[in-house]
């Protein structure tokens, strides 16, 4: 992996022309963590973890801002035992080729810790009704702690980034990317793209999770998130030429330093594990996200339920990275 200062401190740096932005009624869902937003023929939908970590929720609207007074229904529930019964989490909805996919990652009821990527699958043309199906594990080369699966299409091929404890000298977990020969299977090989390195992605814990794709520019952009799920969870960001062989992971370039982090001043704390959408206008890209509002966490972070569904535009500077605007309030 090739790590470009230059072109960091161009698109940390590099000033914006900032027009006529959406404005978001923040925050969009309260104690919604890890938020996925996907728009589909006009209309958003919102699936997110939920802090009892056990059933998978979805609400839609036909605006974003919209999604905070949306009705929710439960799609899914866990298992009273065995597999797919215990830490439900971070689910994606997508559509692929007119059908209905959930990825989430689930541990098991007797051990909660084994946790491994799972689908559901729905036919119907709105996700919100008709029945969810069991497609069973997404299983990997590696069989080790696996969770936040992402799916994307390039150049007619399907592609899955997800993390993967892949660090035999110390825990942690890093990012790998794998074709898909369908919307269920990994084909193979599986790359690692990405593992914690810097100090911003290795305080209390070694993570590299929640990727997120977003495609401009002749560019393939990975936002991650890295670190503990308090305060010290952030953002980095890959990137890779669209030309380029994307199982190789030395075309693959990274960030040294967190492009979204904790802004004290504006009391938000620990941003991260977001997704990318587009506002009503089909032109502003939307960054989707959770943090909290207060830095103080009584025991365990992933304990405590007020991460919160927030939503900001993404910008673009003139080297054509994607701009976080990390001084802006939201």
């Amino acid at each position: 992996m090739k790590l470009f200062l230059g072109a960091f401190l161009v698109f940390t740096f590099c000033l914006c022309s900032y027009g006529q932005s959406p404005q978001f009624d923040n925050p969009l869902a309260e104690q919604r963590a890890d938020p996925w937003v996907i728009k589909e023929d006009g209309t958003y939908y919102l699936i997110a973890t939920v802090p009892e970590y056990d059933r998978i929720v979805i609400r839609q609207a036909p605006t974003i801002n919209g999604l905070k007074d949306a009705e929710e229904k439960v799609v899914w529930e866990k298992h009273e035992s065995g597999v797919m019964g215990a830490h439900i989490w971070a689910p994606e909805l997508h559509r692929i080729d007119g059908k209905w996919y959930i990825y989430f990652a689930a541990g098991e009821t007797e051990n909660i810790w084994n946790i491994r990527m799972w689908a559901l699958s729905n036919s119907s043309e709105n996700p919100m009704k008709g029945s969810w199906k069991e497609e069973g594990r997404i299983k990997t080369q590696r069989e080790s702690f696996s969770l936040d699966a992402t799916t994307f299409e390039h150049k007619g091929k399907r592609y899955m980034i997800w993390a993967q404890s892949v660090m035999e000298d110390r825990g942690g977990t890093g990012l790998v990317l794998a074709e898909m020969k369908n919307p269920t299977t990994l084909t193979g090989p599986e790359v690692t793209i990405t593992v914690p390195e810097f100090r911003w992605e290795t305080v209390k814990y070694n993570v590299n999770e929640g990727p997120a794709v977003l495609k401009r520019n002749g560019k393939i952009f990975v936002a991650y998130s890295a670190s503990a799920t308090n305060q010290n969870y952030c953002m980095g960001l890959l990137w890779i030429d669209e030309n380029a062989d994307l199982l190789d992971a030395a075309n693959w370039q990274k960030s040294p330093g967190p492009v979204f982090y904790t802004n004290e001043e504006l009391k938000r704390y620990g941003p991260g594990h977001n997704s990318f959408t587009v506002a009503e206008d089909g032109e502003t890209d939307v960054m989707i996200y959770h943090a909290r509002d207060y830095k103080e966490i009584q025991g365990h972070e992933l304990s405590d339920p007020n991460r919160a569904t927030r939503a900001r535009v993404v910008e673009w500077t003139e080297a054509g990275f994607p701009d976080f605007m990390q001084g802006i309030e939201d």
